[in-house]
């Protein structure tokens, strides 16, 4: 089912499955979230957990020697939420652990996803609780795709993504199965806070962005000045999608960790940014969107 929330600047939708954003909508009736056409990309702005990114071979090992089977960027996306609480500007959905989720991710947890609009900004908060007596192992993130061009009369190459702060970045390549390989990088930016954006960007699937100093970009056309902010600094990574196939799309994907690198082994626990919650504990970790 999908809902509304609203501000006098926005108005925004989401949907229970998977409990995920699917319209963000200025007074003047222009949609900033990409919609999800098929022919390039049907999602629009999964919740990633309890992994981001792919595990090798679709699998991992816990410490403790269980299996976890997932397919690329977990199992929230794939799960109907409960929504258990709207008001007018804000909106939250609840995932729980089932028999289901535990055959892929065995481990006891609530997921609570909660969208709050204020003027012309959203923040996207996701409270994990450990429901196990023992360390909770997991990674989230935000894969929110924005239109692009956002405007008619423009193209996909109007449009810059602005960092924070200038930045020299080394994107590792991603093997065929959206692996990282640590040991193979191509330069993107050289002390530049400005990466035009074109279709070649995206050939070979995402840019890692693993090592910067910005907590803060943008997503920006040069003639018109419409785009969106995305701000993460509960985050340590930010991945730049496009569909290789020239999708009229961005994606700025804030991620607590990375896909199976190619310099770790499958030990679950050992993956790049895992996140080990204690028992009985919460820990919330969000990010805003904003209309600029």
């Amino acid at each position: 089912m999908e809902y509304t929330i609203r501000s006098k600047d926005l108005v925004v939708k989401a949907r229970s499955f998977g409990g995920e954003l699917t319209s963000i909508r200025d007074n003047d009736g222009t949609e900033y979230l990409w919609q999800g056409d098929p022919k390039y990309w049907k999602g629009q702005a999964p919740v990633l957990f309890p992994i981001v990114g792919s595990l090798r071979g679709k699998k991992a090992v816990t410490s403790d020697g269980k299996i976890c089977c997932m397919e690329r960027h977990g199992i929230a996306r794939r799960k109907q939420a409960e929504m258990i609480r709207q008001d007018q500007s804000s909106i939250m959905f609840r995932l729980v652990s089932d028999d289901e989720t535990k055959q892929h991710y065995p481990f006891d947890f609530v997921l609570e996803t909660t969208y709050t609009v204020e003027k012309r900004r959203i923040t996207v908060s996701h409270e994990i609780k450990n429901s196990n007596s023992y360390a909770l192992p997991f990674q989230i993130g935000g894969h929110p795709a924005f239109n692009c061009p956002v405007s008619a009369g423009e193209q996909f190459e109007d449009y810059d993504v602005e960092f924070e702060q200038p930045e020299t970045a080394n994107c590792p390549l991603l093997d065929e199965n959206g692996l990282p390989q640590m040991d193979k990088r191509i330069p993107i930016l050289d002390n530049s806070k400005v990466l035009p954006m074109k279709h070649e960007l995206f050939s070979k699937d995402a840019l890692i962005f693993d090592g910067i100093k910005s907590r803060k970009v943008m997503l920006r056309s040069r003639k018109s000045g419409k785009g969106v902010c995305v701000e993460f600094s509960d985050m340590d990574y930010l991945l730049i999608w496009s569909s290789a196939n020239g999708g009229p799309f961005v994606a700025l994907e804030p991620w607590s960790g990375l896909a199976t690198c190619s310099d770790e082994g499958d030990e679950f626990e050992k993956k790049r940014g895992m996140i080990l919650l204690p028992a009985g504990e919460k820990k919330t970790v969000s990010y805003q969107i904003s209309i600029i």
